[in-house]
C-alpha cells in the first residue's frame, strides 16, 4: 500500500495538498528528485479529484481528506520513508479510517475501506499493468467479508456473588437468607466489596474534555433508589459509612425520598411505577415452557383451516346461495328443477354443516373492521425492526428524537410459545412508546381514535401455521399494549430462510395468506401487518401478485367467500432476498406497487364479479390498506421525496436511524442538521443512561450496556458530518475515503477500528472488565454487508 503525504494542518484547497519536506543534505540527483516529487504531487491532486467523483464515494471536501502518498519519494525524506503509526492508546487522537491525521502511514495489519477504494481506482487508471485482472481477483478473494459468527463477549460479572439477602440491606440488618448455612453466596458485605467486585483497570488516561463518566448512579439519580444496591458499580454514590454510639461503623444504603416520590417509587415496597410494558411474569413463562397454557383458539382455528372446511364445497355453497338470492328463491318457496335440487340444494345442505363447523369457535374471533384503527401518514416516520440494535434503549432514544412508530426486534414464534425469556424480552416497551403518535391533523381517518393508538408494535417470524397462530394468541393474551403485530416476510438470513420463514414465505403466497388470515382472527383488537421484499430472486419480482392477494384475497379465498385476509398495512423493502443489502433500493418498483395498492383501495367496490367479492367486514381500516416504503432513507429529502412521489403513506427507516438517529428530527423540521461531536457524545451518554435503566447498573447491566453500545457504534462511525461534505444530501451507500474531522472528537467518532469504539465506551462507562471481549459482527466494514432490518 502506498504511503500518505505529510499534512500537518488542513489544507484550504488543492493548491496546498503538498507539504514542504524537511531539510536534507544536497545530493547529486537533487534536480531529478524534485522534478519527480512535483510530478507525483500533481498525480496526487488528480487522484484526489478522481476519488471525490467516484461513484459510491462520499464527496468530502479536499481540506479534510487524508491524501495518498506518491509512489516516488525523496530518498532523504526520513519521516515519509519510515512513517509514523497511529496511536490507539491515548485520547485524544485523530486517527480515522486507520490512518493518522498527518496522513503519514497506516497502522500495520489494518485495512481501510477508503484506501481500498483508492487502490482500486489506481488500478483502474493503470491500463498498462500486466495481469491486472488476476491481481484484482486475488485481492477480492483475500478481502475479509461476511460475518464473525459465534462471537464471544467474555464475562463481566462479579468475582464473588453477593447473597440476595444482603444486596439491599444495611450491614447490620440483613434480611434472613432462605438457604441458611447451605447458601453458596457471600454474606460478608465488606469482604464482597473488597474482594468480590471485578478489578477495574485505572482510567487516568482520560482528559477532562473526554470524561463523560457518570459520577452518580444514573438509576439512583432518576429514582432516588437503586435496585442493584451494593452490586451497583456506582454504589459509593448512594451509600455511606456511619458510626454508632458504641463506636461500631456500619455501611448503609442511601435513599432520596423526594426523588422517590417524583419517580413514583413506593417507599415501603421499593416498587418502581410502571415504566416498561408488555412484561410477562416468570410464572407465565414457566407455564408456557411446560405447556400448561391452553391456546385453544389457535388449535381450533388450525384444525378448521386444515380439516373442517372444504374449499370445493364452499365454492358450491356460495354460488348456490347467490343464485338463489338473485332469483328470489328461499328454502321455503323456491321451485327448483331436479337438477337444481341436486346441484344446489344438496350442495348447500352439505356445505351448511361445514359452515356450522367453521363457526364453532368457543368465542367468535374479531373481524378486521372490529379491530383498533391504524393511521400512517407523512407525520408518522417509522423506525424499522432492527436485529440486535433495535433494543429498548435505542428505541427510547429515537422516540426522544421524533420517531412516531417503533418496532421490536424480530421475535421467533416458537421460542415465544416455549416461554423463552430472551425472546419475551424483545417485546418489552418503554412508557414513551405506549403514548399515541404525535399527529398534526384531526379526524385523519374515519373512526380513528388517536388517544387509543400506540407507537410500539411487535414483529414475529414463523414458518408454519400453528406457531404463527399460537404466538399471535399468546401476544394478545399477555401483551395488550401493542399497536400491531407484524409478520416478517423479508428476512434474508440463511438460517431463517432455510427454515421456511422470513423471505421464504414470498414463494408460498397461499400459505402466507392463510397465516395472516389466522393471525387476524386470533389477535383480538390488535391489527395485523406484514413486511415483504420485492421477491426472492433479483430478476423475478413477486410483490405485485402477492399484494393483490393480500388486499383482495386469493382466488380460492374469494371462491370460498372469505374475502381478504385483513392486513391493515403492508411494508415493502425495495430489494430482493438475493440482493440482501447490496446496491440501491428500487424505489421505482415501490412506486409501482404503491400505485397498485391505491388503485385496489379505490376500486374495490367496483368489482363486478359478485361471486368473487369479499365480505366488507373483512377489510381492515374500513377497506383501506396502508402502504409503507423501506430502503436507503438517509435524509429528510429522501423521506419527503418518497412521500410525495412514491405513492407511499409513510416510510420506514433502518440503517439511516442507526447511523444518525436525529434523522427523525430532520424529517420533522424539514432541514439538514449538522450535529457537533459534543452533541453526538451526549446521545451516546443518553443511550448509556437508558441502557443502565433497562439492564441495571450492576456489573452485568453495565457490561450489557457496553456490548450494545459497541454494536451501535459499528454504525455511527459511518456518519460523515455535513460540514465536511461538498454536496447534500449524503447517500447511505456512499463510503468516505480516509479523512479527519473538524476536531479530534469528530475524528475519533469516525474511526472504524473497534478498539476505538471500546475506548469511546470507556469514556462513558469507565474501563471494561479485564475479561470483557468484543468482536465486530462483520469482518468487513462494507456498507452493503450489514443486515440491519428484519
Amino acid at each position: 500500500m502506498s504511503q500518505l503525504p505529510d499534512q500537518t494542518a488542513p489544507s484550504v484547497g488543492y493548491e496546498t495538498v503538498d507539504s514542504r519536506p524537511s531539510k536534507r543534505p544536497r545530493m547529486e540527483n537533487t534536480t531529478e528528485n524534485e522534478s519527480a516529487h512535483k510530478t507525483n504531487i500533481e498525480d496526487s491532486i488528480k487522484e484526489v479529484k478522481e476519488i471525490r467523483t467516484l461513484k459510491g464515494v462520499a464527496p468530502i471536501k479536499a481540506e479534510f481528506l487524508i491524501h495518498q502518498k506518491s509512489k516516488v519519494e525523496p530518498e532523504s525524506d526520513a519521516r515519509a520513508a519510515n512513517g509514523t503509526g497511529s496511536n490507539y492508546d491515548t485520547v485524544p487522537r485523530a486517527n480515522c479510517q486507520n490512518g493518522d491525521r498527518d496522513g503519514v502511514s497506516i497502522k500495520d495489519g489494518d485495512k481501510s475501506v477508503g484506501n481500498e477504494l483508492m487502490n482500486e481506482q489506481e488500478g483502474q487508471n493503470n491500463n498498462n499493468n500486466k495481469g491486472k485482472g488476476d491481481e484484482k481477483k486475488n485481492n477480492r478473494k483475500n478481502r475479509e467479508t461476511g460475518q464473525n459468527k459465534k462471537r464471544q463477549y467474555g464475562s463481566w460479572g462479579d468475582k464473588i456473588q453477593l447473597c440476595p439477602s444482603r444486596q439491599l440491606s444495611s450491614e447490620f440488618s440483613p434480611r434472613e437468607c432462605s438457604h441458611g448455612e447451605k447458601c453458596k453466596f457471600e454474606h460478608s458485605l465488606r469482604r464482597y466489596l473488597k474482594e468480590g467486585k471485578q478489578e477495574i483497570p485505572p482510567d487516568d488516561h482520560l482528559t477532562p474534555e473526554y470524561d463523560y463518566r457518570f459520577k452518580v448512579c444514573p438509576v439512583w439519580e432518576e429514582n432516588g433508589y437503586c435496585p442493584a444496591g451494593w452490586k451497583c458499580r456506582y454504589y459509593e454514590s448512594h451509600s455511606q459509612e456511619i458510626e454508632h454510639e458504641d463506636g461500631k461503623k456500619e455501611l448503609i444504603l442511601i435513599e432520596d425520598v423526594e426523588r422517590m416520590k417524583k419517580a413514583g417509587v413506593d417507599e415501603n415496597t421499593k416498587a418502581v411505577g410502571t415504566r416498561v410494558y408488555n412484561v410477562i411474569d416468570t410464572k407465565d413463562k414457566i407455564d408456557l415452557e411446560r405447556r400448561r397454557v391452553k391456546l385453544d383458539r389457535s388449535d381450533q382455528y388450525a384444525k378448521w383451516l386444515t380439516d373442517s372446511f372444504n374449499p370445493r364445497q364452499a365454492k358450491a355453497y356460495n354460488s348456490a346461495k347467490r343464485s338463489n338470492e338473485a332469483t328470489g328463491k328461499t328454502d321455503g318457496n323456491r321451485k327448483a328443477t331436479a337438477d337444481e335440487a341436486e346441484n344446489n340444494d344438496i350442495e348447500m345442505h352439505d356445505c351448511e354443516s361445514k359452515e356450522d363447523t367453521r363457526a364453532s369457535f368457543t368465542e367468535p374471533p374479531f373481524r378486521a373492521s372490529e379491530k383498533r384503527k391504524l393511521y400512517y401518514g407523512p407525520d408518522t416516520p417509522v423506525l424499522a425492526p432492527l436485529t440486535t440494535q433495535g433494543n429498548l434503549p435505542f428505541r427510547r432514544l429515537c422516540v426522544d428524537l421524533g420517531a412516531q412508530v417503533t418496532w421490536s426486534e424480530m421475535a421467533m414464534s416458537l421460542p415465544l410459545i416455549q416461554g423463552q425469556k430472551q425472546e419475551w424480552a424483545l417485546v418489552k416497551a418503554h412508557e414513551s412508546e405506549i403514548t399515541p403518535p404525535r399527529l398534526k391533523g384531526d379526524n385523519i381517518v374515519k373512526d380513528y381514535d388517536n388517544a387509543k393508538d400506540l407507537k410500539f408494535g411487535v414483529q414475529i417470524a414463523a414458518n408454519k401455521f400453528w406457531p404463527a397462530f399460537k404466538a399471535t394468541e399468546a401476544l394478545a393474551k399477555y401483551c395488550p399494549k401493542l399497536r400491531a403485530i407484524d409478520l416478517n416476510c423479508g428476512c434474508p438470513i440463511d438460517l431463517v430462510f432455510n427454515s421456511g420463514a422470513g423471505s421464504a414465505l414470498l414463494d408460498s403466497q397461499a400459505k402466507l395468506e392463510k397465516m395472516l388470515r389466522g393471525m387476524n382472527a386470533l389477535s383480538g383488537e390488535i391489527p395485523i401487518q406484514v413486511k415483504i421484499r420485492m421477491g426472492v430472486k433479483d430478476n423475478i419480482p413477486t410483490a405485485g401478485s402477492l399484494v393483490d392477494r393480500l388486499v383482495l384475497g386469493g382466488q380460492t379465498a374469494q371462491d370460498e367467500g372469505l374475502g381478504p385476509c385483513g392486513v391493515a398495512a403492508i411494508t415493502l423493502h425495495g430489494r430482493s432476498r438475493q440482493q440482501r443489502y447490496t446496491r440501491e433500493a428500487n424505489w421505482d418498483y415501490i412506486h409501482s406497487i404503491g400505485a397498485m395498492i391505491k388503485d385496489l383501495n379505490a376500486k374495490r367496490d367496483a368489482i363486478t364479479d359478485t361471486a368473487r367479492e369479499g365480505d366488507s367486514r373483512d377489510r381492515a381500516n374500513g377497506g383501506r390498506v396502508y402502504f409503507i416504503g423501506n430502503g436507503d432513507i438517509f435524509s429528510y429529502e429522501d423521506y419527503w421525496d418518497h412521500i410525495e412521489n412514491a405513492n407511499v403513506d409513510s416510510c420506514m427507516i433502518a440503517r439511516g436511524a442507526l447511523i444518525k438517529p436525529w434523522i427523525f428530527e430532520e424529517i420533522e423540521q424539514r432541514k439538514h442538521i449538522d450535529k457537533s461531536a459534543d452533541e453526538r457524545f451526549e446521545y451516546i451518554r443518553t443511550f448509556c443512561r437508558y441502557g443502565m435503566d433497562t439492564w441495571g447498573s450492576d456489573e452485568i447491566g453495565v457490561g450489557t450496556t457496553r456490548r450494545f453500545l459497541l454494536e451501535w457504534l459499528s454504525f455511527t462511525h459511518r456518519y460523515v458530518p455535513l460540514g465536511l461534505l461538498e454536496r447534500l444530501p449524503a447517500k447511505i451507500n456512499e463510503r468516505p475515503p480516509p479523512y479527519f474531522g473538524r476536531n479530534d472528537k469528530e475524528t475519533l467518532l469516525a474511526s472504524n477500528n473497534y478498539k476505538d469504539w471500546i475506548k469511546i465506551s470507556e469514556m462513558f462507562l469507565g474501563p471494561a472488565n479485564k475479561d470483557f471481549n468484543f468482536t465486530p459482527k462483520h469482518k468487513s466494514n462494507a456498507y452493503e454487508s450489514i443486515e440491519a432490518e428484519g
